[in-house]
């Protein structure tokens, strides 16, 4: 078992990542550490000690705080103008892509990297501008420091090319997506980690009557209301099964990470109900983890959503492209074969002694199917193209699929594009040619399971 708030470590590393401060800080608090002990070897080496060496600056106080000066002003300049010409970009980019494309900006480590760097070289330059004498009494040129400011404009120059060349990339539809689906891989491998047949406590628990509710659960339960509201980015899961532990209940949750919760709705019923005092209500509400946006700390349908959502809006009339929603469609069938081949964790939770303690709202592939082919099917009806490919993706998927369940639902889901062709396409044509790739992938369906569609 892991330690109770482990949970909310991870979704606070998640929040610290996606912020476009974290990096950044870390890298100005390296530069004033960094500052510090090329200030102290500049104290200690002598005037004869810098002239021998040939990269060091070697100039009057006059120069070095001139040259300071203008790298200081610069860094500053070139970070204004570039990050505001960056937020345009990014701002047409969003309104054909969707608001979620400012959200992996954000997140993204090049972007944070050079953001650190242009305000570390800055950081370095004043931190030498103000050791910089020229009195009469007293005359102090940090050479060092003056030659290490020196080096770290030209690694932002490097950095100014690399960030022009990284933001002209990302903004293409396909570098998008690509990042979006590298997401929905890793929500896959930490919420589903164990492939098919491995887990053999699955089988237990199958056969176990302790998984099934108490008698009279429903009568004789109780409901834990939220005390905020904000969409569920977490639930801390050792935290609950140890509240339930301690005091003897029987939680079963009422929602799942990516729900929103309003202040006073009911988040989880507890049995027995004579039970639930104000510090199994305070427990409760502590491990649900809230925000003010959806994450995929625990949220996987969220991921799949923003690739959704790419999509949806490129088949909208007026941008009309068809192809970025073929991209997206290829990610999600992506998404589906992974997640296909995973085992699904139950949704009972049990104590060390086996006692039943936790009951969790989980997530199955036929809730990730009508996520990932609901929508698309409908904005793209009347796109052939769209509609073949959707029949290839399920095709593709359907040879990953071990559970019979699993493979009903992409049944269904073939069969309603079939029905959606017959409405939304208009030539004969058009109509025969998704009536052919359907038969052939309720053939690749109906040889998985030995039964005609």
């Amino acid at each position: 078992m892991k330690i109770p708030g482990f949970t909310k470590l991870r979704a606070l590393w998640d929040t610290l990542r996606t912020s476009y401060w974290f990096v950044p800080s870390l890298m100005a608090a390296g530069t004033v550490m960094l500052w510090t002990a090329v200030h102290a070897v500049d104290v200690r080496l002598k005037e004869g000690g810098t002239q021998d060496l040939g990269w060091i600056y070697s100039g009057g106080p006059q120069g070095a705080r001139e040259l300071l000066g203008v790298v200081s002003g610069s860094m500053i300049t070139v970070t204004g103008v570039t990050f505001s010409i960056t937020i345009v970009a990014l701002t047409l980019a969003s309104q054909q892509f969707g608001p979620f494309l400012l959200r992996n900006f954000m997140r993204d480590t090049g972007n944070q990297v050079v953001l650190g760097t242009f305000i570390s070289t800055f950081l370095f330059c004043l931190l030498t501008l103000r050791v910089i004498r020229d009195t009469s009494r007293v005359t102090n040129v940090p050479h060092l420091s003056v030659s290490v400011a020196i080096f770290l404009t030209m690694a932002s120059l490097g950095v100014l090319i690399y960030f022009i060349h990284h933001v002209s990339s990302f903004i293409q539809a396909s570098n998008i997506i690509y990042v979006v689906s590298l997401e929905l891989r890793q929500a896959i491998d930490r919420l589903f980690p164990e492939p098919i047949g491995v887990a053999a406590e699955q089988d237990a628990l199958a056969a176990s009557d302790r998984r099934k509710l108490p008698p009279g659960f429903d009568a004789e339960s109780a409901t834990v209301t939220s005390s905020k509201y904000g969409y569920i980015k977490a639930f801390d899961d050792e935290m609950l099964l140890k509240a339930a532990m301690d005091h003897g209940l029987v939680v079963r949750l009422l929602k799942r990470p990516g729900d929103f919760v309003g202040e006073g709705d009911g988040i989880a019923d507890v049995w027995p109900g004579l039970s639930l005092n104000r510090e199994v209500e305070k427990n409760i509400n502590e491990s649900l983890l809230l925000g003010t946006q959806r994450t995929a700390t625990q949220d996987v349908d969220f991921v799949f959503d923003q690739i959704v959502e790419v999509a949806v809006r490129s088949l909208s009339p007026g941008i009309n492209d068809p192809f970025t929603a073929i991209i997206c469609i290829d990610h999600l069938g992506q998404g589906l074969r992974r997640m296909a081949g995973r085992e699904i964790p139950s949704p009972f939770r049990l104590a060390d002694d086996g006692a039943l303690r936790v009951v969790a709202c989980g997530v199955t592939f036929p809730e990730m199917a009508d996520t990932a082919f609901n929508q698309i099917r409908h904005y793209g009806r009347s796109s052939v193209p769209v509609l073949k490919r959707l029949l290839d993706t399920i095709a593709a998927v359907a040879t990953h699929v071990g559970r019979e369940e699993d493979r009903q639902a992409l049944l269904r889901h073939a069969l309603l594009i079939r029905e959606t062709a017959g409405r939304g396409a208009r030539e004969k044509g058009a109509r025969l040619e998704v009536e052919e790739k359907c038969l052939a992938t309720l053939s690749v369906l109906q040889r998985r399971d030995g039964r005609s569609p």
